[in-house]
């Protein structure tokens, strides 16, 4: 399981360690020594970039995940224009075909639909199983018509057909592209040090241990904000399909 796709555990967990890692600062001078007075200068020098480092870190890491939604609901829309755009193209088939290949699109709709509303992953798995199959029976359903009278014409509505297919894929390619690993384990390995560094130092300057709380608090909710809207499906930020319902919604009844 990849805790990052859950905003919740992900505050959870970076509330309770960056908290842990602050309150082992503090403990380490209780236990040992405070910093002297000539020292403290410097400290609070590495403390001031460690601290600009890791906000750095966490603006970018923001903004990566702004880019990725962003992409989603950009992938959304276009997937939503193909599917519209070769609805309409349908009726540059034969009457037999045009009528089969819109009642497929509106079943693939459907579909794709409940890939962007469903969180359940029996549910999705279900989904792509059934999304794959209408694919293939798009697909069939051009290329027969295509073959038997391969016109210009026809063309445009095969070309359609390709769109649609490929804007899936794009969708689901983007849906994947998560911030990495790496990343987060960077971010997690600088708030650690940071939260370590203020424990030291508000235990030095004989400052309440309430405020120990105060960073790992900002530093949760920093990751959390960037999890959900780096999560796809979980959380509370997520892309709703607008396009492809209001899409659905237009189409004549059947």
């Amino acid at each position: 399981m990849n805790i990052t796709h859950y905003p919740l555990l992900i505050f959870v967990l970076s509330f309770t360690t960056l908290w842990l890692s602050a309150w082992i600062g503090a403990s380490l001078v209780r236990r040992r020594r405070r910093l002297q007075d000539d020292v403290r200068s410097d400290f609070a020098l590495i403390l001031t970039s460690t601290l600009t480092l890791f906000g750095l870190i966490v603006g970018f890491s923001f903004s990566m995940a702004i880019g990725r939604y962003d992409q989603r609901k950009n992938y959304e829309e276009s997937e939503a224009n193909a599917i519209g755009t070769e609805y309409v193209r349908s009726d540059l088939l034969p009457v037999t075909d045009a009528a089969k290949v819109r009642a497929l699109l509106r079943d693939y709709l459907d579909q794709r639909v409940l890939s962007y509303t469903s969180a359940d992953d029996a549910k999705l798995r279900q989904v792509g199983v059934d999304t794959a199959r209408l694919q293939a029976e798009l697909w069939s359903a051009v290329q027969v018509p295509a073959a038997a009278n391969p016109t210009p014409v026809v063309a445009l509505a095969v070309s359609g057909m390709n769109d649609v297919l490929n804007s899936q894929g794009y969708t689901q390619a983007a849906y994947r592209n998560r911030i990495p690993t790496a990343a987060w384990l960077l971010m997690a390995a600088v708030a650690i040090g940071c939260n370590v560094m203020v424990g030291w130092g508000l235990q030095s300057r004989r400052d309440g241990i309430t405020l120990l709380s105060i960073l790992p608090l900002v530093g949760a909710l920093a990751f959390t904000l960037i999890a959900d809207i780096d999560s796809p499906r979980h959380g509370i930020i997520h892309v709703a399909p607008q396009n492809l319902i209001s899409l659905t919604q237009s189409l004549p009844a059947r």
